[in-house]
């Protein structure tokens, strides 16, 4: 399966890269606006896996190229770019591509992070919203720490919680996520839940700025 990270220069892409490609055999293409700088990180992920002997071909393209050469593609973007980046994709994704949101909108002031709830209710129901209607949207690693995830010497034994209207699409996206050692993917039903799967982000972030040993914290339910 080919997997598309836009946006997959920053944290949570990185870690979603680096993850996949040592865990898996999934085709992995790194976009950016910058296609020079998504071939340079696509580079700097090769260089990482080959230090602990994986031998992986890590390509990187502009956002739509990668895209349109992908199954699944996931919107590793900040919250406020994720329906830009949609819209300039979009005639990009065919029938049948699944497209996954991990972001969340968050402020900051004096108290710490608070949840930053856009009009459509959140950010996984806004990026469905500009999605071509043959194009299935899941809601998936919203709560994940990007140092975390970034750190093949970490282990994870986390979960992530998965909202979706299509079934096959959120079967795809429980298996990529459970490829992944140390993840577990539990769904959490319809993109109406997505706010409180979001919410939990700036919580996750304010316990740890306030916890020591727990800077990079994830969830586990039980």
């Amino acid at each position: 399966m080919r997997l598309a990270l836009l946006g997959g220069t920053g944290d949570i892409g990185e870690g979603l890269a680096l993850r996949w490609a040592y865990d898996t055999n999934h085709e992995i293409l790194i976009g950016s606006r910058d296609p020079e700088k998504a071939r340079t990180k696509a580079e700097e992920y090769e260089t990482e896996l080959s230090s602990r002997g994986v031998d992986r071909d890590v390509k990187g393209f502009e956002n739509a190229m990668a895209a349109d050469r992908a199954d699944v593609i996931v919107l590793s973007v900040p919250a406020y770019h994720a329906a830009d980046t949609v819209e300039a994709v979009a005639d990009r994704l065919d029938d049948g591509d699944v497209l996954v949101t991990p972001a969340t909108g968050m402020r900051r002031d004096d108290d710490g992070f608070h949840y930053h709830r856009p009009n459509a209710g959140s950010v996984t129901e806004l990026v469905a919203d500009a999605a071509p209607e043959d194009v299935a949207v899941v809601g998936a690693f919203h709560n994940l720490a990007a140092g975390r995830l970034a750190n093949l010497d970490a282990e994870l034994g986390v979960d992530t919680l998965l909202v979706g209207e299509d079934e096959d699409a959120l079967d795809t996206v429980e298996l990529l996520a459970e490829s992944i050692e140390g993840l577990r993917a539990l769904r959490a039903g319809g993109l109406a839940n997505a706010p409180e799967i979001e919410a939990l982000t700036p919580l996750l972030v304010n316990v740890g700025q306030h916890t020591e040993g727990l800077h990079d914290l994830g969830v586990r339910f039980q």
